[in-house]
């Protein structure tokens, strides 16, 4: 490694760690935008999370021209991989789409009728049990999607205690964390290292897939009776809710489409195609749509590529810390550094390490899963849950101190699942 090598990486991490700093004050600006109206444009830019990774990513853009050329600074950026960016953008305004909505309210409001509970404590234990699981299926950030409009359709609101919201937020973002990983292909973390390892269906189910799915609908029990009181005083489900009015020929299309990225979801050029198909199909049909979150879906695809960018060059520092843990130490060193970075990109690192144990792959992937929910960068579909429902808190800003000790009950459920469970 040569000096100037050095120079970028350690300005990489600098830029990389201010970003992160900026992500914790965005309410900061976002209050700032209300107490000087004059500047408020400015500071609801600052405060916008999702805008934060791709500034900054701009900013070692900048540096990486001034300190090389801009060539160097071109040939970098060309040489990421911006393909799942693209697909969560692709993917989280398909599966926001009204027809898909309608469609996965009215199967979790019939699956909601089976648990014996009154109808909202019912519906919100399964939103945030089986909407997350979906996401071993119709890939996680769908899940996050799905599970997000539909909670903020049914239970979040500007009035609706801040306390609720937030743990809401905490138990959704760590189930669908490891909600992902009954199969090896839908949670970006699993997808990372699946085929290298050779973990196939029956290895995930095995040694993830239960654990994860006892510890999801803990969380969601824990979150229910925690707040039944508040869930008891929710008005019956709407007649909206409880049926499905979207023609079933249009449902099934938007499905159609939706299973088409997932399979292609790999190949940037053809989900892409498919996309264009889709927006004719939902123009033709205007009257059976809402509105597209097109603008929602790109600031989260911008939020995702400034991560890449940035986290590309982190593999200095992060992979000999990987190899300097044993595996225990590598279970909560995972768990603690997927906060701070995407556990997507943790896994990929620990996958390039030759000669890992068995005992550490499980120990690296199921800390990085643990971990998913403590703050928005820490899973890849947490922006797509954040942007959908910051609208609901005081400002239209998170906190990311609150949202990290909301994320910290369910977690630990999610730690005691992984390391204490056998199998």
């Amino acid at each position: 490694m040569n000096l100037a090598q050095t120079t970028v990486q350690i300005a990489a991490t600098i830029i990389f760690a201010v970003a992160i700093l900026h992500t914790f004050s965005t309410k900061l600006f976002e209050h700032l935008a209300h107490a000087q109206p004059g500047h408020a444009g400015l500071w609801h830019l600052l405060g916008e999370v999702e805008a934060v990774f791709g500034f900054w990513a701009m900013v070692l853009l900048l540096f990486l021209a001034a300190t090389a050329t801009p060539t160097a600074a071109m040939e970098y950026l060309q040489g990421r991989d911006f393909t799942e960016p693209a697909f969560i953008f692709v993917i989280m305004v398909i599966a926001a789409s009204r027809p898909i909505l309608d469609f996965s309210g009215a199967v979790l409001l019939w699956l909601s009728r089976l648990v014996p509970l009154r109808p909202p404590l019912a519906y919100y234990v399964t939103v945030l049990t089986v909407g997350p699981l979906l996401g071993s299926f119709i890939t996680e950030p769908a899940a996050m999607t799905l599970s997000a409009l539909l909670l903020r359709e049914r239970y979040f609101s500007q009035q609706a205690p801040n306390t609720f919201k937030y743990a809401t937020l905490g138990v959704l973002f760590v189930n669908v964390s490891i909600g992902g990983t009954l199969t090896p292909y839908a949670a970006p973390p699993v997808l990372m290292v699946a085929d290298r390892w050779g973990w196939d269906l029956g290895f995930m189910l095995q040694h993830f897939g239960w654990k994860a799915a006892l510890a999801c609908m803990v969380n969601a029990i824990g979150a229910t009776w925690f707040f039944r009181c508040y869930l008891k005083q929710m008005p019956t489900i709407s007649a909206a809710l409880a049926r499905l009015e979207t023609p079933w020929p249009v449902v099934l299309a938007h499905l159609g489409f939706l299973a088409a990225v997932v399979l292609a979801s790999h190949h940037a050029l053809v989900f892409v195609g498919i996309f264009l198909f889709f927006l004719g199909f939902a123009e033709a049909y205007r009257r059976y749509q809402s509105r597209l979150i097109l603008r929602e879906g790109l600031m989260v695809g911008f939020f995702l590529a400034g991560l890449v960018v940035l986290g590309s060059m982190q593999d200095w520092w992060l992979r000999p810390l990987l190899l300097g843990m044993n595996t225990t130490a590598l279970y909560y060193g995972a768990t603690a550094l997927t906060a701070i970075t995407d556990n997507a990109a943790l896994t990929y690192l620990g996958s390039l390490v030759d000669g890992m144990s068995d005992p550490a792959k499980y120990a690296l992937v199921a800390g990085a899963v643990t971990g998913g929910g403590m703050t928005v960068i820490a899973n890849a579909p947490n922006p797509a849950g954040f942007a959908i429902l910051k609208g609901t808190f005081d400002e239209g800003a998170i906190s990311p101190l609150w949202l990290a000790a909301a994320a910290t009950p369910p977690t630990l459920v999610a730690i005691a699942a992984f390391q204490f469970l056998p199998g």
